[in-house]
């Protein structure tokens, strides 16, 4: 009897995992990188460069007070931290090259990033817009995401949701307090 045209297909509809992955190389514009993570090297970018920033400026704080009177000391801060700034853009620029790489764009799109509301709708297509399935014309696609990525990452939703709820509890919790003293009387204090 012949085959039932109701019956399975029996190919795999599942898809495949690559057998090969791109190298990971954040100081170059080679390559692809995957949203979760360009967040997380975002994220841990911004850490590093808000930590470094805090140390050069404490230390420069309390030289400054144990010579006072010295601006080389403060000219020579202020270089470094402009040094360290613009290190932290030239990566930062080479990871959203290689997130563009990821599903298939070119890197030049990057240049939108200086335009004022363009780069905040790039950001958002850099966040969403998933990678190509397989090789593309950059590469292979990159590696697993490891557990220190992930959690660099979750950092991110984690600030907009502690936000969220100071932006919500902080004028509630102040609402409350001017409610209370208002309902409460002063008690003058008794004299013995």
């Amino acid at each position: 009897s012949p085959a039932s045209p109701y019956q399975p297909p029996r190919s795999a509809i599942t898809p495949t995992s690559p057998t090969q992955f791109g190298e990971v190389n954040i100081l170059s514009a080679r390559g692809r990188l995957g949203r979760v993570r360009y967040i997380g090297y975002s994220v841990g970018l911004m850490l590093l460069l808000y930590l470094v920033i805090t140390i050069v400026g404490g230390a420069a704080a309390m030289l400054g007070q144990v010579k006072s009177g010295s601006e080389t000391l403060g000219w020579l801060g202020g270089g470094l931290l402009i040094i360290l700034s613009l290190a932290a853009l030239i990566v930062s620029i080479r990871l959203t090259i290689q997130r563009l790489h990821d599903f298939d764009a070119s890197g030049w799109w990057a240049l939108l990033m200086v335009v004022p509301v363009v780069s905040f709708i790039l950001y958002l297509v850099l966040l969403i817009m998933p990678g190509t399935q397989g090789p593309n014309r950059f590469d292979h696609p990159p590696p697993p995401n490891t557990l220190g990525v992930i959690l660099l990452a979750s950092i991110l939703p984690l600030i907009f949701i502690v936000g969220i709820l100071a932006a919500i509890a902080i004028p509630a919790y102040q609402d409350y307090k001017g409610r209370a003293e208002r309902i409460q009387p002063s008690v003058p204090a008794q004299q013995p």
